[in-house]
C-alpha cells in the first residue's frame, strides 16, 4: 500500500504564514511597545499624539517585518522606524497647526509630597533640555544615554561612521551641560 502525499494548498499556506506573521507582530508589540513609546517621547512627540504615532510605527513594522533581517538588532531597527515616522509626523503637524488650549490646572498636593514635586520638576527640566537639542544631537543622546544602545548600533541606525556618532554625543552632552548651567544660574538669580 502506498501513501500518497497531498501538497498543502496555496490558500492554506498563505493563511498559515499570515498567522505566523501576526503572532510574531503581536509578540514584538508586547515586548517593544514601551520602548517605542519612550523613544517617541524622547524624540519630541507630544503626549497627546504618542499613542497614535506608536500605532503608526507598528503599522510600518507590520508592513516591513517580512523584510527584516537579523543583521541589525531589533531595537536599532525599531529606532530607525521611529525616526522616520517621527519625522513624517512632524511634517504633517506643520501643515495642520494644532489648536492651543489652556493646560489643565495643577492639582494641589499635600506638603509631604515635596519629593514627588521635585522629581516631577527634574523630569520636566530633563525633557526641556533634551527637546532643546538639535535633532541630530538629540537622537544620539537619547539612544546612548537613555536607551543604553551601543555606539555601533547608533551608527548603524543613523548610517554614519562611528566617530561621527561619538562627536554628536559629545556635542549633545556639552550643550546639555551648558543649558543646565544657564538654567541653574537663572533660577538662583531670580530668588531673593
Amino acid at each position: 500500500m502506498t501513501v500518497r502525499s497531498f501538497p498543502v494548498s496555496p490558500p492554506l499556506m498563505i493563511e498559515a504564514e499570515r498567522g505566523a506573521h501576526e503572532e510574531q507582530l503581536r509578540s514584538l508589540f508586547v515586548e517593544h511597545a514601551a520602548y517605542v513609546w519612550r523613544t517617541l517621547r524622547h524624540l519630541g512627540i507630544a503626549p497627546a499624539d504618542v499613542e497614535d504615532v506608536v500605532q503608526e510605527v507598528f503599522v510600518v513594522v507590520h508592513k516591513r517585518l517580512a523584510d527584516y533581517q537579523e543583521r541589525a538588532a531589533m531595537r536599532a531597527w525599531l529606532y530607525s522606524i521611529c525616526l522616520r515616522v517621527c519625522s513624517r509626523h512632524r511634517r504633517s503637524r506643520r501643515r495642520r497647526p494644532e489648536d492651543t488650549q489652556a493646560e489643565m490646572p495643577e492639582i494641589s498636593v499635600a506638603p509631604e509630597q515635596e519629593q514627588d514635586v521635585e522629581r516631577s520638576e527634574a523630569r520636566k527640566l530633563g525633557r526641556s533640555l533634551i527637546e532643546a537639542l538639535p535633532d541630530k544631537l538629540r537622537v544620539v543622546f537619547v539612544m546612548y544615554e537613555l536607551e543604553h544602545m551601543s555606539m555601533s548600533e547608533i551608527a548603524e541606525v543613523l548610517g554614519c561612521p562611528i566617530q561621527t556618532a561619538y562627536a554628536r554625543l559629545h556635542r549633545a552632552r556639552e550643550k546639555v551641560r551648558a543649558d543646565l548651567a544657564r538654567q541653574r544660574l537663572a533660577r538662583s538669580g531670580s530668588r531673593p
